[in-house]
């Protein structure tokens, strides 16, 4: 019978495709994961990779399906563990939390003391990523959590809300709608709107309300990141939408820029908490949510928490 061991050699493998990268992500050294995997292929009688002289992997069809059916045995193993650990503990031991870049750095400030404070024996090993790269590490069991923006469509996930924050409209200091206290709609039409690189949720909600009120999509100068927008911003080459808790956090130390509301129907995202569906600590994460409600209607005001 296959090890576990042995599937989570092949599913590093198959993750990096490279053996020598595959060993220093398992913490073992390159023949021991060689030799385990073809352990594993004498073992069911098939082979699941082809192997070139340079350390280089291609799974076999074969590989492939077993790979995803490895995953779930995995991911079913690990919710044999946090049963047990449940079963004893009550918001304590490690989370594996995923957040995005435009959520992650600028939010858990305001929530991570204040849990540390409460539960002082629950850990948080936060991870940063792209949307799809933080959605698969969840289906596969390498995160617990997601804080990531709803509704998440697809996957076997269980997700709730905690909060609803505007979108601001960030501005270049020396702009004419600067000396503005609140923006109209109308005003942006025909503005130039900076927006995040495609892969971003963010992305495609600029990309949407660019459509509806009449402005232009840069698409010749796309931010990596909130901050590198903010500054192409100051910079003039155009406006941006960026999320209430980013504003607050950021744009009060920028001379060169300054954020705004819209005065009707601003765009909004919602933020949630999400984990794989029959995860055996669901009523933690539950709480895990209210505790986090609770910690945001304290420290941020300015958005607004849902139940």
């Amino acid at each position: 019978m296959p090890t576990l061991k042995q599937l989570r050699y092949l599913i590093a493998l198959a993750q990096v495709l490279h053996f020598r990268r595959a060993a220093e992500q398992c913490h073992v050294t390159q023949p021991t994961l060689s030799n385990q995997i073809q352990e594993l292929e004498r073992g069911l009688g098939v082979q699941l990779v082809e192997r070139s002289r340079r350390n280089q992997v291609v799974l076999t069809p074969i590989g492939r399906e077993i790979v995803e059916r490895a995953r779930a045995v995995l991911r079913d193993v690990q919710d044999i563990v946090d049963l047990g650990r449940h079963g004893q503990k009550w918001m304590e031991g490690t989370i594996k939390l995923g957040a995005l870049p435009t959520l992650g750095p600028y939010l858990l400030p305001h929530v991570l003391p204040a849990l540390h404070r409460d539960f002082p024996e629950l850990k948080l090993y936060v991870r940063e990523g792209m949307p799809a790269a933080l959605l698969r590490s969840l289906a596969n069991a390498e995160l617990d959590l997601l804080l990531f923006p709803l509704p998440i469509t697809g996957g076997d996930f269980t997700s709730v809300r905690l909060f609803r924050e505007p979108l601001w409209v960030v501005i270049p200091s020396e702009h004419p709608l600067a000396t503005k206290q609140v923006i109209d709609r109308s005003d942006l039409a025909g503005e130039t709107i900076l927006a995040l690189e495609p892969g971003h949720r963010l992305y495609d909600q600029v990309a949407d309300i660019c459509r509806e009120i009449g402005a232009e999509l840069s698409h010749d100068f796309e931010g990596t990141s909130l901050d590198t927008l903010r500054l192409m911003v100051g910079m003039g080459l155009g406006l941006s939408f960026m999320p209430t808790v980013y504003v607050l956090s950021e744009t009060p130390k920028d001379a060169q820029v300054v954020a705004r509301p819209l005065k009707r129907r601003a765009p909004e995202r919602t933020v949630g908490l999400a984990w794989r569906r029959h995860t055996a600590r669901h009523d933690e994460y539950m709480e895990l949510a209210n505790v986090i409600r609770d910690i945001l209607q304290a420290n941020l005001p300015d958005v607004t928490t849902l139940n």
